[in-house]
């Protein structure tokens, strides 16, 4: 399972989380098996200052099919969804965290309202 994890920080495994996901400084890349081994990369994100759709398109091409965010507008969670992207939402934790409950399967969807616009907390 390919999954894409927005974070706001670069400092492996206990990188947490970003509030906004389109405007994360960095994108964690884990390819999670049934035996609960993973693999990551963490990545720049080059999208930081994009488009509408921009993002969900570069996580389709990059063959991910799960999007664990914290915070996320609908019209990106339709073009997840259109992209065939399943979209966790809500999700509050560091890049381990993250990882071990979606491989225990202990990782729900929850309704998330942002806290703030992602240029009032740099992130």
């Amino acid at each position: 399972m390919k999954i894409a994890i927005p974070l706001i920080e670069n400092i492996g495994e206990n990188s947490r989380i970003s509030e906004h996901f389109g405007h994360a400084p960095y994108f964690a890349f884990v390819d999670l098996k049934e035996n609960k081994e993973y693999s990551y990369e963490i990545e720049k994100n080059p999208l930081e200052n994009h488009s509408t759709g921009e993002i969900p398109e570069y996580m389709h091409e990059k063959g991910i099919e799960i999007m664990v965010v914290r915070g996320i507008g609908m019209k990106a969670i339709y073009a997840f969804e259109n992209l065939n992207i399943q979209v966790i939402r809500g999700v509050d934790g560091t890049l381990k965290e993250i990882i071990e409950a979606l491989a225990s399967n202990n990782l729900k969807d929850q309704d998330y309202t942002v806290k703030s616009k992602f240029h009032d907390q740099g992130v």
